[in-house]
C-alpha cells in the first residue's frame, strides 16, 4: 500500500459491509457503495446507490403507533453484473458467487488519486477451470451523471464460453440498517424497463410519496478478439438485463465495459430524466477515455485541497478528505442539499442533515467556498419553514429542526430502538435547538473566510436575525439572580434529555446552548450596526422587526445564565445533583461502554441519573472559539473564565465522557491541543481511526461519519495552527504536538488561491501566490505582518 492506495485482501463476509462503506465512490451528485457487482442486497452485501437530496416519506406501524419517517432513498442497483462459464459442448456452470473456498487472491484496491476501486481475484470453477477477473469502477467526477464498471476475464488453461448478464435492478428496499427493519422500507415503485438496440437497457421508477422520477440507462459493450456469440436485451418487470455470450480462450481476455447514466426529476436543465439518461449513456465515451477525464477532474480537486502530513496520520487524513470530496464536491454547488451526517455511504440516520456542517464547513470555507455557500443556501431556503415551526411552538424567529431532509420540517424520529433491549423508546433529541447557533456560526465563519459581504448582508443577515430572534424569545428573565434562562432544551451531549423522574423532557440552562445563543445575539447586533442604513431598514421591514426587540437582545446577550459548580462550568443547571457513575465497574462488565445510554436502559436504568456524557458538551465551546474569544464571551456575560477554571472544566468532563460519538474524540483532541496538553494525541488518534477501525462497533457499515472525517482535516488546519479568519486577517497561533510536528496545506482566502501554510521543524512558513490581489494581513505570535502576493514569510516558533 502507498499513501494513495488502500487494500483489502481475502473475503470475509462479516466485514463486507464495513469495507463497502469505506470503498464507496461518489461525485457529490450520487454515490455507490463498494459492493460486489454480482451480489444483490442481503445480510452480507449491500449495493446501495444514493442521489444527494433524493428523499421519500413512509408511514410505519411501530410499537402500537403510526410513525412517519423520511429517508434518503436506496436507488435501483446499476452495479449488478454476473457471469458463468462452460467448456465447449458442456452445460453452463453455476453463476459465480463469492466463496472463500473457490476464491484465490481476492483483493480490493481503492486508488484515492484516481478515485477508482479495483477488485481482482481468481475463481476456481470445477466445471471449467481457473478464471482470472479484474474489475475497475468509477463514479465520474467530471460528468456527475455517469458511472462505469470495466471487467476483464481471463481463462487459464481452458477454452469455452462465458455468459455475462449486465443488469439494472429495480427490486430494491432501504435495508442497510438492521434496526430499522420494523419500518416500511419500500420507497421505490412504478418500475418500468426497456431497451434501445443494440447495447442499451434502461429502467425508470418513482418514489412513492415524494414522486421523484429516477432513470438509469446502461450501455454494455464487449472488447474481445471476436464479436459476442449472443447479445440480447431483455427488459423485465423489475429488472432490465443485457445477456452476452462470448468465446474465451487462454491468452485472449474478454473485457466488458458497462457505462451507466443516472438522472432524476430534481435535475436542472432537463425535460425528461429517462430521455436524458438514455441519450447521455448512448453518447458517452469508452471506459479509457472516461477514466482519463475522471482522473483529470480529481487532479484539480486534489490541487485545491493540497494536504501534506507525513506518516500514517497523513495517509488517513487523505482518506478522510477523499470521502468528504465524494460527498460534497463542486457539483454540490448546483444542488439543494445539506450535509448528510453519514455521507452518501449508507442509510444510518436516514440520510438526514444534523449539525454536522459545524464540523465540515470550516474546512470547506478555505478550499471550496462555493460548496459552503450552497450548503448555507440549503438552510436559507428552509428559513420560512423554521420560522413557521417557531410560530407553531409559540416562539418568534426561526427554530431549525435537529434533523432536516427534503423540505426543512422536523425529521427527528419520535421513537428510537435500543438494540440491546429491543425496546422502542421516546426520542427527545428534537429539543437540540442549538442547531440554530451552528447555522449562524457557519454563516459568520464563511463570510469571514471569503469576505462575501453580499451574502452576509442579505441571506446571511436574515438567517442570523431570525435565529437571534428565536433565542431572545426563548430566554425568560429570572428576577432573583437577574439572569435570563433558557429552559427545556437538550445539549450536544444527547445522553441527558431530562431530569431524573421529571414529568417533562428537557434541561435548563445548558451551558453550551446559552453561551452560543449569547454569541449569536452579539454577532447579530454587531452586524445590524455594520449594515448600510438602507439595507438595515429593508431587512427590518422584511422580517417585521419591532423597534423594542434590539434593546432586549442586547440585554439577553449579556445576562444569559451559565451555571457553575465546584469551580467548573456546569453542563446544565442541576448537573452537580446527579449521581457519580462507577466507570470502572461498567467497563469491567461490558468492555466498551461508548453507548452507555443503551446499556443502562437495558438494565432498566437511565443515564439521566448520572454525571456521564456521550460526547463533548461544555467542551464544544473550546472547539468553536479560541481561548481569547471564549474568555471574551464569558466576560460579556459577566463571568470570569481564566485558565484555571477552563483547565479544571476540561479535566472534569474528560473523566465523565464515554465518547459514544465519533465527534467526541475529535473535539477533545482539538480542545486539548489548544490547551497544549500531553493527552492530545490519544484523542487525535481516536478521531483518525473512528471509521477505518469502526470503533463504534458496526456503525460505519451503515455509512461513514462525515463530520468526524472533515473535522480531522480541520483539526490540522485550525487546531494545530490556531488558524482563525477574523477582522480581515488570518490569525495563527501554532500548537506544539510532537506526533504531528510537520504538516503543510494550502487555503483559499478572500481572492487568493493557494496560500501555503507549512510547518517544518521549528519554523512556520506562510507563502502567498503571485497575483494581482491585495496583500494578506497575518497576525501571529503577538505581531502583525503583511505578506504581498509572491512573498513568503517565515517565523521561528521558538521566538513565539
Amino acid at each position: 500500500m502507498s499513501e494513495w492506495t488502500w487494500e483489502w485482501t481475502g473475503y470475509d463476509p462479516a466485514a463486507e459491509q464495513l469495507r463497502e462503506a469505506l470503498c464507496t465512490l461518489g461525485n457529490g451528485y450520487f454515490a455507490t457503495r463498494g459492493a460486489l457487482p454480482e451480489r444483490r442486497a442481503g445480510l452480507t452485501n449491500y449495493p446501495g446507490t444514493y442521489a444527494a437530496g433524493c428523499y421519500n416519506r413512509l408511514e410505519s406501524a411501530v410499537a402500537g403507533r403510526r410513525l412517519v419517517n423520511e429517508d434518503l432513498v436506496n436507488l435501483p442497483n446499476w452495479l449488478l453484473l454476473r457471469f458463468r462459464t462452460r467448456r465447449a459442448g458442456e452445460a453452463w456452470g453455476p453463476w459465480f458467487s463469492p466463496d472463500a473456498r473457490t476464491l484465490v487472491d481476492h483483493r480490493h484496491t481503492l486508488d484515492l488519486r484516481r478515485a477508482t476501486l479495483t477488485r481482482s481475484f481468481h475463481h476456481r470453477n470445477g466445471g471449467t477451470g481457473l478464471v482470472g477477473v479484474e474489475q475497475t469502477r468509477m463514479v465520474h467526477m467530471g460528468d456527475p451523471h455517469l458511472a462505469a464498471l470495466r471487467t476483464e476475464f481471463t481463462a487459464e488453461g481452458w477454452s469455452g464460453e462465458i455468459e455475462i448478464q449486465s443488469c439494472l435492478d429495480g427490486q430494491v428496499i432501504n435495508g442497510n440498517v438492521h434496526r430499522y427493519r420494523a419500518l416500511d422500507r419500500r420507497h421505490v415503485g412504478h418500475v418500468r424497463t426497456g431497451a434501445r438496440e443494440p447495447r442499451t437497457i434502461w429502467l425508470s421508477c418513482r418514489t412513492s410519496s415524494s414522486d421523484i422520477t429516477v432513470a438509469l440507462a446502461a450501455r454494455t459493450t464487449v472488447v474481445a478478439d471476436r464479436a459476442p456469440v449472443a447479445s440480447v436485451l431483455r427488459p423485465g418487470r423489475q429488472r432490465a438485463v443485457h445477456r452476452l455470450v462470448v468465446l474465451i480462450a487462454p491468452g485472449r481476455p474478454v473485457t466488458v465495459e458497462k457505462t451507466v447514466a443516472l438522472h432524476t426529476s430534481r435535475d436542472t436543465a432537463i425535460s425528461d430524466p429517462l430521455g436524458e439518461a438514455v441519450d447521455r449513456v448512448s453518447t458517452a465515451a469508452d471506459f479509457p477515455t472516461l477514466l482519463d477525464s475522471h482522473t483529470a477532474a480529481w487532479e484539480q480537486l486534489w490541487r485545491r485541497a493540497e494536504l501534506r502530513v507525513p506518516g500514517e496520520a497523513g495517509r488517513v487524513l487523505r482518506f478522510h478528505l477523499f470521502h468528504v470530496l465524494q460527498t460534497l464536491s463542486p457539483h454540490t454547488g448546483d444542488l439543494d442539499v445539506g450535509v448528510p451526517a453519514r455521507g452518501l455511504h449508507g442509510e444510518a440516520y436516514r440520510g438526514h442533515v444534523f449539525w454536522d456542517e459545524l464540523f465540515v464547513l470550516p474546512y470547506l470555507d478555505l478550499h471550496f467556498p462555493e460548496v459552503s455557500r450552497a450548503l448555507l443556501n440549503y438552510r436559507y431556503r428552509r428559513l420560512p419553514r423554521a420560522c413557521r415551526a417557531a410560530a407553531e411552538a409559540g416562539r418568534a424567529g426561526a427554530m431549525y429542526p435537529w434533523q432536516s431532509g427534503s423540505d426543512g420540517r422536523e425529521e427527528t424520529q419520535e421513537q428510537h430502538l435500543n438494540p440491546r433491549s429491543d425496546r422502542w423508546l421516546p426520542d427527545h433529541s428534537r429539543l437540540q435547538h442549538h442547531v440554530g447557533s451552528a447555522i449562524a456560526y457557519n454563516v459568520w465563519q464563511y463570510c469571514e473566510a471569503t469576505g462575501d459581504t453580499e451574502y452576509l448582508h442579505t441571506k446571511g443577515a436574515e438567517m442570523l436575525l431570525q435565529i437571534a430572534r428565536f433565542w431572545a424569545g426563548l430566554a425568560v428573565h429570572d428576577p432573583g439572580p437577574d439572569r435570563y434562562r433558557i429552559r427545556g432544551v437538550v445539549g450536544p451531549d444527547e445522553y441527558h434529555d431530562g431530569y431524573p423522574d421529571a414529568g417533562r423532557p428537557g434541561l435548563d440552562d445548558n451551558a453550551y446552548t446559552n453561551v452560543t445563543a449569547a454569541w449569536v445575539l452579539a454577532r447579530t447586533l454587531e452586524l445590524m450596526r455594520r449594515l448600510p442604513a438602507w439595507r438595515r431598514e429593508e431587512l427590518f421591514q422584511r422580517v417585521r422587526l419591532r423597534a423594542d426587540e434590539l434593546p432586549r437582545w442586547e440585554e439577553v446577550s449579556r445576562r444569559l445564565r451559565v451555571p457553575f459548580h465546584q469551580g467548573v462550568i456546569s453542563q446544565f443547571e442541576g448537573y452537580d445533583d446527579l449521581a457519580e457513575l462507577d466507570w470502572d465497574a461498567y467497563r469491567a462488565r461490558y468492555g466498551s461502554i461508548r453507548r452507555l445510554d443503551r446499556i443502562l436502559e437495558a438494565e432498566d436504568d437511565t443515564v439521566n441519573r448520572y454525571k456521564a456524557s456521550k460526547q463533548a458538551d461544555v467542551l464544544m465551546l473550546g472547539y468553536l472559539f479560541s481561548p481569547a474569544e471564549l474568555r471574551s464571551l464569558f466576560q460579556r456575560l459577566g463571568y470570569p473564565l481564566d485558565d484555571d477554571i477552563w483547565r479544571g472544566t476540561v479535566d472534569y468532563y474528560l473523566r465523565r465522557t464515554s465518547h459514544g460519538s465519533t465527534l467526541s474524540g475529535l473535539v477533545h483532541g482539538l480542545v486539548l491541543a489548544r490547551a497544549r496538553r500531553s493527552e492530545t494525541w490519544q484523542y487525535v488518534r481516536e478521531a483518525l481511526e473512528a471509521d477505518i477501525a469502526d470503533i463504534q462497533g458496526g456503525t460505519t457499515g451503515e455509512g461513514i461519519h462525515l463530520g468526524a472525517m472533515a473535522g480531522t482535516l480541520d483539526l490540522i488546519q485550525r487546531g494545530l495552527t490556531g488558524l482563525e479568519t477574523r477582522e480581515d486577517a488570518l490569525w495563527l497561533d501554532p500548537v506544539p504536538l510532537s506526533t504531528l510536528s510537520e504538516y503543510g496545506f494550502t487555503v483559499r482566502y478572500r481572492g487568493h488561491w493557494g496560500i501555503g501554510i507549512r510547518r517544518r521543524g521549528g519554523e512556520l512558513e506562510i507563502s502567498v501566490p503571485d497575483s494581482e490581489e491585495s496583500p494578506v494581513r497575518v497576525r501571529l505570535a503577538g505581531r502583525a505582518v503583511t505578506i504581498a502576493p509572491g512573498e513568503t514569510y517565515r517565523l521561528t516558533l521558538s521566538e513565539a
